[in-house]
C-alpha cells in the first residue's frame, strides 16, 4: 500500500496511490473514525491503525488523478530524524575513507528541514555550496527500545524516498583560530537547515518491499544522472541500524532513519553544487520519484 498526504485545494487528505490515481482513505475505510480528529498517516501509525487498516481498505471508483493534487511529506512531525553518515562503500570511497566505520555513525535533522514531493529545496543566504544525496528512509511504525536485530524489522512501517540536502561550506567550516579542524563536522548548520529533507512521494508500507536491500537508488538533476546504485551498497543494513539506534533511545511511531547516500555527490566528484531552477529527482526501485526544485531563498 502507497499511502500519501494530499490536498486538492484547502483540506489535508489521506490517500492510497495506485498507479496514476489516488484514492481517499476517509471515505473509503471505516477504521476512519477511530484514529483521532487529526487524521494523518502520523495519527494512523501512532494509533497502531496501519496493519487494520491494510486487511479493511477496499478501493472505490472516485480515485483523482494524482497530478491534479498536491503531496505532501508522508510524515508530518516526527519526534526523530536520524540520518546515517558514510553508509555507502562507494561514497565512503569516494570521500577517501579507508577504513569502514565499525559502528553505525549518525546526525540528526529537525522538523523545519522536512518538506514534501515538489516544494523547494532553499538554496541560503549563507551558503554557496547545497549538495544532493538521494538516500531510502525506513519509517517506523511501532515503538521500541533495545530493539535485537532479528525483531527488528517489524518496527518498520514502510519506506520513502529522501535527499539530505547538505551545505558544504558550512560543514566543513568548524576550525579553531589556529585554522586546524578540531573541532569534527558542524553536522547542525551543514546539515539541519531549512527545507533541507524532502520526504516522499509517500509511504510504500513494509509488505510491498521484499528486501530492501535490493533496490535500484539514483539521483538525477535536469534530468541528468549523478547518482546511481543499489541499497545493496550499504554498509550497515536495517535491522542493524535500528538495533544501535534503539539501545538506550526510544524508537516511536513517525521517526525517520535514512539509510545514507551511495557515490556522485557534489562535494566528491567536482559538483556543480545546486542553483536557483534546478530540479531534483530521486528515485529508490519500487517506491517511485521524490522531485524537488531549487530556489534561491
Amino acid at each position: 500500500m502507497k499511502l500519501a498526504h494530499y490536498s486538492t485545494g484547502g483540506e489535508l487528505r489521506v490517500g492510497v496511490v495506485d498507479g496514476a490515481m489516488i484514492y481517499d482513505l476517509q471515505s473509503t475505510n471505516p477504521l476512519s473514525t477511530e484514529a483521532t480528529d487529526n487524521w494523518t498517516i502520523d495519527a494512523i501509525l501512532s494509533n497502531g491503525l496501519l496493519a487494520p487498516i491494510q486487511r479493511s481498505t477496499r478501493r472505490g471508483s472516485s480515485g483523482i488523478p494524482l497530478e491534479s493534487v498536491k503531496l505532501f511529506s508522508p510524515v508530518l512531525n516526527p519526534e526523530k530524524i536520524l540520518l546515517m553518515a558514510v553508509n555507502y562503500r562507494s561514497h565512503r570511497r569516494e570521500s577517501r575513507m579507508e577504513d569502514a566505520p565499525k559502528e553505525p555513525y549518525l546526525f540528526t535533522k529537525f522538523r523545519n528541514a522536512l518538506i514534501g514531493p515538489d516544494a523547494a529545496v532553499l538554496i541560503p543566504k549563507v551558503s554557496q555550496q547545497v549538495d544532493w544525496e538521494v538516500e531510502l528512509s525506513a519509517i517506523i511504525g511501532r515503538a521500541g527500545k533495545n530493539i535485537a536485530k532479528k525483531d527488528a524489522m517489524s518496527h518498520v512501517a514502510g519506506y520513502a524516498v529522501s535527499n539530505d540536502i547538505s551545505f558544504r561550506d558550512l560543514q566543513f567550516s568548524t576550525q579553531l583560530p589556529d585554522g586546524n579542524t578540531k573541532l569534527g563536522l558542524n553536522w547542525v548548520k551543514g546539515k539541519g537547515l531549512d527545507a533541507s529533507f524532502p520526504l516522499g512521494p509517500w509511504l510504500v508500507t513494509s509488505d510491498e518491499i521484499r528486501d530492501p536491500h535490493k533496490l535500484q537508488i539514483s539521483l538525477a538533476i535536469n534530468g541528468e544522472t549523478r547518482q546511481q546504485s543499489t541499497t545493496g551498497d550499504m554498509v550497515f543494513t536495517i535491522d542493524s541500524i535500528i538495533e544501535y539506534v534503539s539501545q538506550g533511545m526510544t524508537l516511536k511511531p513517525g521517526d525517520i532513519i535514512s539509510t545514507g547516500t551511495p557515490e556522485g555527490v557534489g562535494a566528491f566528484t567536482g559538483g556543480p553544487y545546486l542553483k536557483n531552477g534546478d530540479v531534483l529527482e530521486g528515485t529508490v526501485e519500487n517506491i517511485g520519484t521524490l522531485r524537488n526544485p531549487v530556489r534561491i531563498e
